[in-house]
């Protein structure tokens, strides 16, 4: 639990560092799909207070908004706007097929991340560099609508704050 703890201080600070220059050159936002349908009221909220154009089309956006981050979203990233891969070795074609053979297959990053397990934690990654822009912890008192559409308002509101502080 304290190791939770620790986790909520450094991201806090961290939000609160990142919201500089890098945060000004995002335009257009993708809300990615999130539990308790928490991105509709995200959406909403970006759009409807012109914080951000929200597209529905994530390879048209300069970052996402996400409530996880690590192995899952970095595959979901990859799909959206590819990272160049490095170029391919020179070895024998034979070695490759050992190397591959003897290798284990990846485990499922959304099972072994242990990144998006804290509920109420909200990040804007940038889609290119996958740098994390900006952060905030804000949880919903309840799942009723009110109360989600409450705590998105709240969200936002701490976005255009800092988005302000620039």
């Amino acid at each position: 639990m304290k190791a939770m703890k620790r986790l909520f201080l450094l991201l806090s600070c961290s939000g609160a560092l990142l919201c500089g220059t890098d945060l000004a050159k995002v335009h257009a936002v993708y809300v990615m799909p999130m539990s308790q349908g928490m991105d509709q009221f995200l959406a909403n909220r970006l759009a409807g207070q012109h914080v951000f154009q929200v597209v529905s089309d994530p390879k048209l956006a300069d970052a996402v908004l996400t409530d996880r981050i690590g192995g899952a979203l970095n595959a979901s990233l990859d799909e959206i706007a590819p990272t160049a891969k490095p170029a391919a070795d020179t070895k024998d074609p034979k070695d490759a097929k050992k190397d591959s053979a003897s290798m284990s297959p990846p485990a499922n990053p959304s099972l072994t991340s242990a990144f998006g397990r804290g509920k109420g934690t909200f990040f804007l990654v940038d889609a290119k560099s996958r740098e994390v822009l900006w952060s905030t912890f804000q949880v919903a008192k309840s799942s009723a609508a009110n109360q989600l559409d409450s705590t998105a308002s709240d969200i936002v509101s701490r976005l255009i704050r800092d988005l302000k502080k620039k």
